[in-house]
Protein backbone atom coordinates (compact mmCIF):
# COMPACT_ATOMS: atom_id res chain seq x y z
CA UNK A 1 0.00 0.00 0.00
CA UNK A 2 1.10 3.41 -1.02
CA UNK A 3 1.85 6.26 1.64
CA UNK A 4 -0.43 8.95 1.39
CA UNK A 5 2.07 12.58 0.66
CA UNK A 6 2.95 14.39 3.86
CA UNK A 7 1.54 17.49 4.25
CA UNK A 8 2.56 19.96 6.96
CA UNK A 9 -0.21 21.81 8.64
CA UNK A 10 -0.85 25.65 7.17
CA UNK A 11 -2.36 26.87 9.92
CA UNK A 12 0.11 29.21 11.85
CA UNK A 13 -2.58 32.25 13.62
CA UNK A 14 0.68 33.85 15.55
CA UNK A 15 2.80 33.78 12.33
CA UNK A 16 5.55 32.14 13.73
CA UNK A 17 7.86 31.55 10.92
CA UNK A 18 7.00 34.84 9.39
CA UNK A 19 8.15 37.09 12.43
CA UNK A 20 11.10 34.79 12.75
CA UNK A 21 12.36 34.94 9.69
CA UNK A 22 11.82 38.42 9.45
CA UNK A 23 13.98 38.80 12.71
CA UNK A 24 16.74 37.00 11.52
CA UNK A 25 17.07 38.29 7.80
CA UNK A 26 17.24 42.01 9.70
CA UNK A 27 20.18 40.71 12.12
CA UNK A 28 22.18 40.45 8.89
CA UNK A 29 21.42 43.32 7.09
CA UNK A 30 21.84 45.46 10.19
CA UNK A 31 24.95 44.05 10.19
CA UNK A 32 25.66 43.94 6.80
CA UNK A 33 26.55 40.38 6.59
CA UNK A 34 26.32 37.51 4.41
CA UNK A 35 24.62 34.56 5.62
CA UNK A 36 26.99 32.23 3.58
CA UNK A 37 30.55 31.44 5.41
CA UNK A 38 33.33 34.19 5.61
CA UNK A 39 36.83 34.13 7.09
CA UNK A 40 36.73 32.13 9.90
CA UNK A 41 34.85 28.93 8.11
CA UNK A 42 37.64 29.34 5.42
CA UNK A 43 40.65 29.23 7.70
CA UNK A 44 38.47 26.32 9.38
CA UNK A 45 38.59 24.89 6.35
CA UNK A 46 42.41 25.04 5.54
CA UNK A 47 42.61 23.56 9.40
CA UNK A 48 40.53 20.55 9.36
CA UNK A 49 41.68 19.42 5.54
CA UNK A 50 45.09 19.62 7.37
CA UNK A 51 43.98 17.24 10.16
CA UNK A 52 42.49 14.99 7.63
CA UNK A 53 44.68 14.85 4.98
CA UNK A 54 48.90 15.57 6.75
CA UNK A 55 49.00 11.92 8.56
CA UNK A 56 48.18 10.69 5.15
CA UNK A 57 51.11 12.36 3.54
CA UNK A 58 53.33 11.32 6.43
CA UNK A 59 52.45 8.00 6.63
CA UNK A 60 52.94 7.43 2.93
CA UNK A 61 56.43 9.58 2.80
CA UNK A 62 58.26 8.62 6.64
CA UNK A 63 58.93 5.39 7.43
CA UNK A 64 57.40 5.14 10.82
CA UNK A 65 56.70 2.70 13.17
CA UNK A 66 53.29 0.96 13.39
CA UNK A 67 51.88 2.78 16.67
CA UNK A 68 52.85 6.18 15.27
CA UNK A 69 50.72 5.06 11.62
CA UNK A 70 47.96 3.74 14.09
CA UNK A 71 48.02 6.90 15.77
CA UNK A 72 47.97 9.22 12.40
CA UNK A 73 44.75 6.78 11.57
CA UNK A 74 43.16 7.94 14.45
CA UNK A 75 43.59 11.71 13.79
CA UNK A 76 43.08 11.32 9.97
CA UNK A 77 38.89 9.95 11.49
CA UNK A 78 38.67 13.32 13.45
CA UNK A 79 39.69 15.16 10.63
CA UNK A 80 37.58 12.98 8.48
CA UNK A 81 34.68 13.94 10.60
CA UNK A 82 36.30 17.72 11.13
CA UNK A 83 35.24 18.05 7.19
CA UNK A 84 32.28 16.59 6.94
CA UNK A 85 30.36 18.59 10.02
CA UNK A 86 32.19 22.10 9.03
CA UNK A 87 33.41 21.88 5.04
CA UNK A 88 30.67 19.53 3.16
CA UNK A 89 27.55 19.75 5.30
CA UNK A 90 27.81 23.49 4.37
CA UNK A 91 28.55 23.41 0.79
CA UNK A 92 25.60 20.63 0.00
CA UNK A 93 23.29 22.87 1.89
CA UNK A 94 24.52 25.53 -0.22
CA UNK A 95 25.70 27.60 2.57
CA UNK A 96 29.08 27.65 1.96
CA UNK A 97 29.60 30.26 -0.21
CA UNK A 98 27.69 32.73 -2.38
CA UNK A 99 29.19 31.39 -4.97
CA UNK A 100 27.55 28.23 -6.67
CA UNK A 101 30.82 26.72 -7.88
CA UNK A 102 32.72 27.10 -4.42
CA UNK A 103 29.73 25.19 -2.67
CA UNK A 104 29.42 22.43 -5.42
CA UNK A 105 33.53 22.27 -4.76
CA UNK A 106 33.35 22.48 -0.82
CA UNK A 107 30.11 19.52 -1.06
CA UNK A 108 32.28 17.38 -3.45
CA UNK A 109 34.97 17.00 -0.76
CA UNK A 110 32.38 13.77 0.25
CA UNK A 111 33.55 11.87 -2.64
CA UNK A 112 36.92 11.85 -0.25
CA UNK A 113 34.98 10.90 2.92
CA UNK A 114 33.64 7.92 1.10
CA UNK A 115 29.95 9.56 0.32
CA UNK A 116 28.32 10.25 -2.60
CA UNK A 117 26.81 13.83 -3.47
CA UNK A 118 23.39 12.70 -4.69
CA UNK A 119 22.73 10.20 -2.20
CA UNK A 120 23.31 12.67 0.69
CA UNK A 121 21.47 15.84 -0.30
CA UNK A 122 18.52 13.34 -1.18
CA UNK A 123 18.87 11.60 2.52
CA UNK A 124 20.02 14.51 3.93
CA UNK A 125 18.58 17.65 1.71
CA UNK A 126 15.34 16.16 1.45
CA UNK A 127 14.39 13.81 3.41
CA UNK A 128 15.70 14.27 6.71
CA UNK A 129 15.24 17.99 6.94
CA UNK A 130 11.52 18.08 5.08
CA UNK A 131 10.15 15.42 6.96
CA UNK A 132 11.97 15.60 10.45
CA UNK A 133 11.62 12.46 12.75
CA UNK A 134 8.62 11.52 10.66
CA UNK A 135 8.74 7.40 10.49
CA UNK A 136 9.36 5.74 7.35
CA UNK A 137 10.10 9.07 5.50
CA UNK A 138 13.15 10.51 7.60
CA UNK A 139 15.44 7.83 6.76
CA UNK A 140 18.08 8.84 9.87
CA UNK A 141 15.27 7.10 11.78
CA UNK A 142 15.74 4.07 9.67
CA UNK A 143 18.96 1.75 11.79
CA UNK A 144 16.89 -1.62 10.11
CA UNK A 145 15.82 -4.08 12.76
CA UNK A 146 18.94 -3.50 14.94
CA UNK A 147 18.06 -0.50 16.56
CA UNK A 148 14.87 0.85 17.58
CA UNK A 149 15.09 4.77 17.01
CA UNK A 150 11.19 5.26 17.12
CA UNK A 151 8.83 4.01 19.66
CA UNK A 152 6.59 3.51 16.45
CA UNK A 153 8.93 0.87 14.92
CA UNK A 154 8.69 -2.70 15.44
CA UNK A 155 10.04 -3.84 19.03
CA UNK A 156 12.73 -7.35 19.02
CA UNK A 157 14.00 -8.72 22.34
CA UNK A 158 17.36 -7.75 21.88
CA UNK A 159 16.65 -4.03 21.66
CA UNK A 160 16.12 -4.50 25.95
CA UNK A 161 20.09 -4.37 25.24
CA UNK A 162 20.70 -1.38 21.91
CA UNK A 163 21.57 1.17 24.97
CA UNK A 164 24.98 -1.23 25.76
CA UNK A 165 25.82 -2.16 22.16
CA UNK A 166 24.23 0.71 19.97
CA UNK A 167 27.81 2.99 20.61
CA UNK A 168 29.76 -0.21 18.53
CA UNK A 169 27.78 0.06 16.14
CA UNK A 170 27.92 3.87 15.24
CA UNK A 171 31.48 3.52 14.48
CA UNK A 172 30.39 1.38 11.29
CA UNK A 173 28.73 4.86 9.57
CA UNK A 174 31.16 6.16 7.32
CA UNK A 175 32.55 2.88 6.76
CA UNK A 176 29.32 1.87 5.45
CA UNK A 177 28.81 4.41 2.93
CA UNK A 178 31.93 2.96 1.55
CA UNK A 179 31.28 -0.24 0.62
CA UNK A 180 27.10 -1.05 0.50
CA UNK A 181 25.02 1.92 1.60
CA UNK A 182 25.99 4.26 -1.15
CA UNK A 183 25.05 1.77 -4.10
CA UNK A 184 21.57 0.63 -2.09
CA UNK A 185 20.80 4.22 -1.76
CA UNK A 186 21.42 4.90 -5.32
CA UNK A 187 19.21 2.01 -6.24
CA UNK A 188 16.42 3.28 -4.17
CA UNK A 189 16.14 7.11 -4.47
CA UNK A 190 16.57 6.58 -8.49
CA UNK A 191 13.87 3.96 -8.38
CA UNK A 192 11.82 6.54 -6.76
CA UNK A 193 12.64 9.18 -8.62
CA UNK A 194 13.57 11.26 -5.73
CA UNK A 195 16.49 14.57 -5.97
CA UNK A 196 17.31 17.53 -4.78
CA UNK A 197 16.89 20.06 -7.68
CA UNK A 198 16.92 18.61 -11.13
CA UNK A 199 16.62 15.01 -11.38
CA UNK A 200 20.07 13.43 -12.68
CA UNK A 201 20.61 11.16 -15.84
CA UNK A 202 20.73 8.00 -14.18
CA UNK A 203 23.18 6.64 -16.30
CA UNK A 204 25.53 9.35 -15.72
CA UNK A 205 24.87 9.44 -11.69
CA UNK A 206 25.75 5.53 -11.68
CA UNK A 207 28.89 5.86 -13.51
CA UNK A 208 30.08 9.39 -11.46
CA UNK A 209 29.13 6.91 -8.25
CA UNK A 210 31.38 3.98 -9.86
CA UNK A 211 34.48 5.65 -10.83
CA UNK A 212 34.35 7.72 -7.60
CA UNK A 213 34.49 4.71 -6.00
CA UNK A 214 37.32 3.27 -7.68
CA UNK A 215 39.54 6.52 -7.03
CA UNK A 216 38.43 6.37 -3.60
CA UNK A 217 39.79 2.66 -3.05
CA UNK A 218 42.57 3.30 -5.08
CA UNK A 219 43.47 6.90 -2.93
CA UNK A 220 42.68 5.21 0.61
CA UNK A 221 43.94 1.76 -0.25
CA UNK A 222 45.93 0.71 -3.62
CA UNK A 223 48.53 3.61 -3.06
CA UNK A 224 49.48 2.82 0.62
CA UNK A 225 50.09 -0.47 -0.61
CA UNK A 226 52.23 0.10 -3.76
CA UNK A 227 54.09 2.80 -2.64
CA UNK A 228 54.88 1.84 1.09
CA UNK A 229 56.32 -1.08 2.86
CA UNK A 230 53.27 -1.11 4.75
CA UNK A 231 51.76 -4.20 4.85
CA UNK A 232 47.94 -4.78 3.06
CA UNK A 233 46.55 -5.82 6.27
CA UNK A 234 47.81 -3.13 8.18
CA UNK A 235 46.53 -0.79 5.62
CA UNK A 236 43.22 -2.38 5.40
CA UNK A 237 43.35 -2.07 9.90
CA UNK A 238 44.16 1.58 9.29
CA UNK A 239 41.21 2.03 6.71
CA UNK A 240 39.13 1.10 8.94
CA UNK A 241 40.11 2.62 12.27
CA UNK A 242 39.81 6.00 10.44
CA UNK A 243 36.11 5.22 8.93
CA UNK A 244 35.58 3.77 12.84
CA UNK A 245 36.39 7.05 14.59
CA UNK A 246 35.07 9.06 12.29
CA UNK A 247 31.74 7.17 12.05
CA UNK A 248 31.37 7.15 15.88
CA UNK A 249 32.28 10.84 16.11
CA UNK A 250 29.55 11.70 13.23
CA UNK A 251 26.64 9.22 14.51
CA UNK A 252 26.91 10.51 17.99
CA UNK A 253 26.73 13.74 16.58
CA UNK A 254 23.63 12.86 14.60
CA UNK A 255 21.73 11.02 17.38
CA UNK A 256 22.35 13.98 19.87
CA UNK A 257 20.07 16.37 17.82
CA UNK A 258 17.20 13.72 17.05
CA UNK A 259 17.19 10.40 18.60
CA UNK A 260 16.85 11.95 22.31
CA UNK A 261 14.14 12.73 25.15
CA UNK A 262 12.11 15.95 24.24
CA UNK A 263 12.60 15.31 20.04
CA UNK A 264 9.36 13.73 18.96
CA UNK A 265 8.41 11.75 16.74
CA UNK A 266 5.14 12.33 15.52
CA UNK A 267 2.87 10.58 12.78
CA UNK A 268 0.45 11.87 10.22
CA UNK A 269 -3.14 11.26 9.89
CA UNK A 270 -4.67 8.88 7.61
CA UNK A 271 -4.70 11.86 4.72
CA UNK A 272 -0.90 12.33 5.47
CA UNK A 273 -1.38 15.55 7.52
CA UNK A 274 0.85 16.59 9.96
CA UNK A 275 -0.23 18.57 13.28
CA UNK A 276 2.29 21.48 13.14
CA UNK A 277 3.42 23.51 10.05
CA UNK A 278 6.63 22.93 8.78
CA UNK A 279 8.86 25.51 11.01
CA UNK A 280 7.10 24.65 14.26
CA UNK A 281 7.97 21.05 13.41
CA UNK A 282 11.45 21.30 13.74
CA UNK A 283 11.19 22.92 17.09
CA UNK A 284 9.02 19.77 18.62
CA UNK A 285 11.93 17.00 16.63
CA UNK A 286 14.80 19.09 17.18
CA UNK A 287 17.08 19.63 20.16
CA UNK A 288 20.40 21.35 20.72
CA UNK A 289 23.03 20.32 22.84
CA UNK A 290 26.29 22.63 24.61
CA UNK A 291 25.53 25.56 22.61
CA UNK A 292 27.77 27.68 25.34
CA UNK A 293 31.12 25.40 24.71
CA UNK A 294 33.08 26.47 22.00
CA UNK A 295 35.34 23.97 21.30
CA UNK A 296 31.61 21.93 20.34
CA UNK A 297 30.80 24.69 18.11
CA UNK A 298 33.81 24.84 16.78
CA UNK A 299 34.25 21.49 16.12
CA UNK A 300 31.18 20.23 14.83
CA UNK A 301 30.49 22.57 12.23
CA UNK A 302 27.10 24.27 14.48
CA UNK A 303 25.60 20.78 14.39
CA UNK A 304 25.19 21.00 17.85
CA UNK A 305 22.85 24.07 17.10
CA UNK A 306 20.39 21.63 15.24
CA UNK A 307 17.56 24.14 16.04
CA UNK A 308 18.75 26.86 14.43
CA UNK A 309 20.07 24.69 11.07
CA UNK A 310 16.96 23.09 10.71
CA UNK A 311 14.79 26.24 10.68
CA UNK A 312 17.53 27.50 8.44
CA UNK A 313 19.58 24.85 6.63
CA UNK A 314 20.85 27.73 3.83
CA UNK A 315 22.25 29.57 6.63
CA UNK A 316 25.72 28.93 7.16
CA UNK A 317 26.59 27.55 11.06
CA UNK A 318 29.67 30.04 11.61
CA UNK A 319 26.30 32.18 12.41
CA UNK A 320 23.96 29.93 14.60
CA UNK A 321 25.90 31.48 17.84
CA UNK A 322 24.56 34.87 17.05
CA UNK A 323 20.86 33.97 15.14
CA UNK A 324 19.94 31.40 17.89
CA UNK A 325 19.18 34.21 20.39
CA UNK A 326 16.58 35.23 18.12
CA UNK A 327 14.82 32.06 17.67
CA UNK A 328 14.71 31.02 21.06
CA UNK A 329 13.12 34.43 22.19
CA UNK A 330 10.95 34.02 19.30
CA UNK A 331 9.89 30.42 20.19
CA UNK A 332 9.24 31.89 23.85
CA UNK A 333 7.19 34.78 22.47
CA UNK A 334 5.28 32.46 20.90
CA UNK A 335 5.03 29.47 23.73
CA UNK A 336 6.83 27.03 21.27
CA UNK A 337 9.77 24.74 22.59
CA UNK A 338 13.33 25.40 22.58
CA UNK A 339 15.02 22.15 23.32
CA UNK A 340 18.58 22.15 24.20
CA UNK A 341 20.64 20.70 26.80
CA UNK A 342 23.52 22.50 28.29
CA UNK A 343 26.34 20.13 28.19
CA UNK A 344 27.07 17.39 25.45
CA UNK A 345 27.55 14.69 28.67
CA UNK A 346 24.18 15.58 29.53
CA UNK A 347 22.69 14.97 26.21
CA UNK A 348 24.89 11.89 25.49
CA UNK A 349 23.86 10.81 28.72
CA UNK A 350 19.99 11.52 27.73
CA UNK A 351 20.18 9.63 24.53
CA UNK A 352 21.45 6.33 26.05
CA UNK A 353 18.86 6.21 28.43
CA UNK A 354 16.40 7.19 25.82
CA UNK A 355 17.87 4.23 23.63
CA UNK A 356 17.25 2.05 27.11
CA UNK A 357 13.73 3.17 27.55
CA UNK A 358 12.90 2.21 23.66
CA UNK A 359 14.71 -0.95 24.10
CA UNK A 360 11.86 -2.24 26.54
CA UNK A 361 8.53 -3.50 25.38
CA UNK A 362 6.31 -1.12 24.32
CA UNK A 363 3.74 -1.81 26.61
CA UNK A 364 6.06 -0.90 29.29
CA UNK A 365 7.46 1.90 27.75
CA UNK A 366 4.85 4.87 27.84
Amino acid sequence: MKKPQVKFSRKDPGQFFKTLNQRVNSYFKENNLQKTGNWALHLKTLVMFTIFLAPYFLILTLNLPNWANFLLTIVMGVGMAGVGMNVMHDGNHGAYSNKKWVNKLMGSSIYILAGNVYNWQVQHNVLHHTYTNIPEHDEDLDAGRILRFSKHADWKKYHKFQHLYSVFLYGLLTFNWAITTDFQQMYRYTKRKLSYGKFPNPVINWTKLLVTKIMYIAIWIAIPIIFTEIAWYQVLIGFFVMHYVAGLILSIVFQLAHIIDHADTPVPNEQGDMKNTWAIHQLFTTVNFGTKNRIINWFTGGLNHQVEHHIFPNISHVHYTKIAKIVKQTAKEFELPYHEYKTTRKAIISHFKHLKTLGQKPNLQY
